[in-house]
């Protein structure tokens, strides 16, 4: 059960901060003795800059992404899943969001092996607009590669940027690359496993007003089967 906060830095005209809480539980789901499927659940909790002098910050709820893999029960080697993720117009403020469904494939795949201290794969999805609505049509993509390596006592250094393409924006304004990383920490609060990390990120490449700096701050509680 991850809370992930984002801060995002010199966010629109103003350059003000931009907060997003994503709040993304994650569900193993035992089909058989060979297969699983695992829920992805992203519901974001925003705060959004005013655009324009005068203009009043903008709380709410936005878009909520659900993506269910299929994945081996028992890997042979690395660990993957694919399936599909399916986006669905939750915003409560037309700003926070798109009120068209949104639909695509996703896959991931991980590499963990025991006494090896490095941890390291990817996450991949692409999600087009599918029906009517009155806000433009979006197909934007994601490729969140992430490594860790893990010290013993629980320390761990991670990276785990958020890559980002807008295919319908003019090619000069498509792309979000970060680049960056930050430190982890698993402990135990009492039973339950806690695995906390910060991190920051400077966008290389970014649209115009979109951020050029990000601060990740994540709390996991892992709830072991």
């Amino acid at each position: 059960m991850p809370f992930q906060n984002n801060t995002n830095f010199n966010v629109g005209p103003r350059d003000g901060p931009q907060n997003i809480l994503n709040i993304q539980p994650m569900i193993p789901i035992e089909v058989n003795s060979e297969w699983n499927v695992i829920t992805r659940t992203i519901m974001p909790v925003i705060s959004q800059p005013a655009f324009a002098p005068g203009g009043d910050r903008i709380n709410g709820i936005g878009d909520i992404q659900l993506t269910a893999f299929l994945s081996p029960a028992v890997p042979g080697g690395a660990i993957w899943g694919a399936g599909a993720i399916v986006q669905m117009p939750t915003n409560s403020n037309d700003a926070l969001g798109n009120d068209r469904w949104g639909l695509g494939p996703s896959f991931v795949l991980l590499n963990l092996k025991k006494g090896d201290p490095w941890v390291y794969g990817f996450l991949v999805n692409n999600v087009w607009s599918v029906g009517a609505g009155s806000d433009a049509s979006y197909n934007n993509f994601l490729l969140q590669p992430f490594v860790n390596y893990n010290f013993e006592g629980g320390f761990y250094l991670t990276s785990a940027p958020i890559v980002t393409a807008d295919w319908k924006a003019d090619s000069g304004q498509r792309w979000t690359v970060p680049l960056g990383g930050g430190v982890g920490k698993i402990f135990h609060f009492g039973k339950l496993p806690v695995n906390t990390q910060l991190s920051a990120y400077y966008n290389v490449a970014h649209p115009d007003n979109a951020a050029n700096w990000q601060l990740r701050l994540q709390v996991q509680l892992m709830f072991p089967k």
